[in-house]
């Protein structure tokens, strides 16, 4: 069984930062995509950003510049570098893992997210 563990998430003045954290145990085979997806009340779960295990990474259009997304191979570990954070920041974000022993034998994982709200 995986677990996906975040940390991080809370109160921020708009402007301010944030670094959110996510830590994957449990029986691992491979893990292949890692990343961020938030999701507000009432509204579809959203990207945030996506990185490969060799570094490549995809965001979200309106987010490029302000948030940086990394990750540690050997500790199975994915964060999310948050900058310039606006009011409309404010969701709950979910940590993201492909996991499985094949990419053909893999499955989406999920943390229990964790709560960024922006506000003054």
């Amino acid at each position: 069984q995986v677990q996906l563990v975040e940390s991080g998430g809370g109160l921020v003045q708009p402007g301010g930062s944030l670094r959110l954290s996510c830590a994957a145990s449990g029986t691992i085979f491979s893990i292949y995509d890692m990343g961020w997806y938030r999701q507000s009340p009432g509204k579809e779960r959203e990207l945030v950003a996506t990185i490969t295990p060799g570094g490549s990474t995809n965001y979200a259009d309106s987010l490029k510049g302000r948030f940086t997304v990394s990750r540690d191979n050997a500790k199975n570990t994915v964060a999310l570098q948050m900058n310039s954070l606006k009011p409309e920041d404010t969701d709950v974000y979910y940590c993201y893992a492909y996991i499985g022993p094949s990419w053909r034998r893999g499955n989406d994982y999920w943390g229990q997210g964790t709560q960024v709200t922006v506000s003054s």
